[in-house]
């Protein structure tokens, strides 16, 4: 198997050596270093996968993404954009201090779904699922209806 050659800069040699040697690093970037360190010293691909259990497609992709934009790019996950929240702490809160309000009359506790009704009566709040409202509640301590 023919490999490519990969030498390190003497300034992403330091970078990569202090993310191998210390700091608070996920354990893929330590992997990823330990590969582009092994790359630069000529080790071989078959002896780099045995050493740190990865795969043939972990060691190629560190060798291209660090070609490509250096050890940041290499090293580094890109931030992810995720799906935006659809409702902020204010309407969180607000979901909270009702189940910890009174319960309707003729009832002596909140249930999911009369919560979720009065939860849509609330601004803002207006298409929120029972669903929702129970993963709002079981962020916090409060008991739906006790007390």
């Amino acid at each position: 198997m023919r490999q490519t050659e990969l030498h390190l800069t003497d300034e992403d040699r330091l970078v990569v050596e202090k993310i191998r040697s210390k700091g608070l690093h996920y354990s893929r970037e330590v992997n990823r270093a330990h590969i582009l360190s092994a790359l630069d010293r000529g080790v071989p691909e078959a002896q780099i996968m045995a050493v740190l259990g990865v795969g043939r497609t972990a060691v190629w992709r560190a060798r291209a993404a660090y070609l490509q934009g250096g050890v940041q790019s290499a090293v580094f996950d890109l931030a992810r954009s995720g799906r935006p929240r659809q409702y902020d702490t204010d309407a969180e809160a607000r979901v909270t201090a009702l189940a910890c309000s009174a319960p309707p009359t003729g009832r002596q506790r909140w249930t999911m779904v009369e919560l979720e009704r009065a939860a849509r009566r609330e601004p803002g709040l207006g298409s929120v699922s029972r669903e929702t409202v129970r993963r709002m509640l079981k962020k916090t301590t409060s008991s739906p209806g006790a007390g």
